[in-house]
C-alpha cells in the first residue's frame, strides 16, 4: 500500500551564483526556528519523513530541504570541495531570511553539515548528522565502506561523467511507471532493520515522492557527491567547532558504524548515539528524536547567552 504525502508549504528556487540556483522545499511553521535537512545520496528536497514534518509543525519548527546540484531544479554544479557548499547554504539562508539555524544531514548530507557548522559558527547552533559519510582524504581519513568504491570510481566520473549521468537518468525514467514495486523490492534486498522501515507506507510514500519528483528532470547530484567525498573537503573535522549529535546503526551496511566512531571521536563537541540493530536508514524512524535533540540543545546555547 502507498499513502499520500503532502506537498511542502512553500517550494521554490534561489540564486545562489551566475546562473545557478537551488531548489528548496519547507515544512512546518514558516515563523519557527529554522532547521536545514539535507538529504542523502541519492536524495533530494523532500527526503524528510512525515514524522518530522509532523513534529516540525507541532513544535513551531521551520524545517528547510534543500537540494543539492543536479537534483530536482538545482543546477548542475560540481564543487570543488565539500567545504564550498557552505557559502550556498549562506546565500539561501540569507535570502530566507534566516539568521541562525539547526543543520541535519542524512548519509551523503553528513559531509555537508559538518562543513557548514564548521564554516558558519555564528549562525549553525547545532549539527545533527545520521549514517554520514568519513573523509576519505588528509589526516581525518577513513576507509572502507561504500566509499571504497567511490574513491576508485569518483576519477571515471571527473572525465566521463556526463554519459554515466545520462545512463542513469534513462534508467529512472525506465523505473517511474512501476517504482511502487521496484521499491518493494529494493527493500526486499535490504538488510531486515531497512526492510521493516521501507515497508511503512508513510516512508516509502516520501522516498517515491522524493526520487520521482527530484529525478523528473536530471540526476547528477549522486555523481557529483562521490567526486566531491572522494576529494579532500576542504575543512579538518577539529575546526567543527559547534556541538555535533551523531546517529548511526551498528548494523549499518553502506556507512560502517566504525565511521562515526572514528568522525565523532575527531570533532571537539560531539555525541555519539547508536542505533542497535538499525542499518543505514535506520535514522529516518527517529526523526522526531533528532528534530527534538537539536531544539534541545539549541535552548541549552540560548540559556548561555
Amino acid at each position: 500500500m502507498v499513502v499520500a504525502i503532502a506537498r511542502p508549504k512553500l517550494e521554490g528556487n534561489i540564486a545562489v551564483g551566475e546562473d545557478r540556483q537551488i531548489g528548496f522545499a519547507e515544512f512546518g511553521a514558516p515563523q519557527g526556528r529554522a532547521v536545514f535537512w539535507l538529504h542523502g545520496t541519492p536524495g533530494a528536497r523532500r527526503q524528510i519523513p512525515t514524522e518530522a514534518r509532523v513534529y516540525a509543525e507541532r513544535e513551531h519548527i521551520r524545517l528547510i530541504g534543500i537540494d543539492r546540484p543536479g537534483i530536482g531544479s538545482s543546477t548542475p554544479y560540481q564543487y570543488e570541495t565539500v567545504a564550498t557548499f557552505a557559502d550556498d547554504l549562506r546565500t539561501i539562508a540569507d535570502t530566507l531570511g534566516v539568521d541562525t539555524m539547526a543543520v541535519v544531514g542524512l548519509s551523503g548530507g553528513g559531509p555537508y553539515t559538518l562543513a557548514c557548522a564548521a564554516a558558519m559558527p555564528e549562525r549553525v547552533v547545532v549539527a545533527g548528522v545520521v549514517g554520514g559519510v568519513a573523509p576519505t582524504r588528509g589526516p581525518d581519513r577513513m576507509g572502507g565502506g561504500l566509499m571504497a568504491l567511490g574513491t576508485r570510481v569518483a576519477p571515471l566520473l571527473e572525465v566521463a561523467g556526463a554519459p554515466i549521468r545520462l545512463a542513469a537518468m534513462t534508467l529512472i525514467q525506465l523505473i517511474r511507471p512501476v517504482a511502487g514495486p521496484a521499491a518493494d523490492i529494493y527493500g526486499l534486498m535490504s538488510p531486515p532493520a531497512d526492510r521493516r522501515l521501507l515497508a511503512r507506507p508513510e516512508i516509502k510514500a516520501m522516498f517515491l515522492d522524493d526520487l520521482l519528483n527530484g529525478s523528473r528532470k536530471q540526476l547528477a547530484a549522486p555523481f557529483y557527491d562521490i567526486v566531491a567525498f572522494a576529494r579532500d573537503w576542504g575543512f579538518r573535522l577539529d575546526e567543527v567547532k559547534v556541538p555535533v549529535r551523531w546517529w548511526h546503526g551498528d548494523a549499518d551496511h553502506i556507512i560502517p558504524f566504525s565511521h562515526g566512531q572514528h568522525v565523532v571521536g575527531r570533532l571537539p563537541d560531539a555525541e555519539f548515539y547508536p542505533m542497535p540493530g538499525e542499518s543505514h536508514l535506520g535514522g529516518l524512524g527517529r526523526a522526531e528524536e533528532i528534530l527534538r535533540t537539536m531544539i534541545e540543545v539549541w535552548d541549552r546555547d540560548d540559556r548561555r547567552q
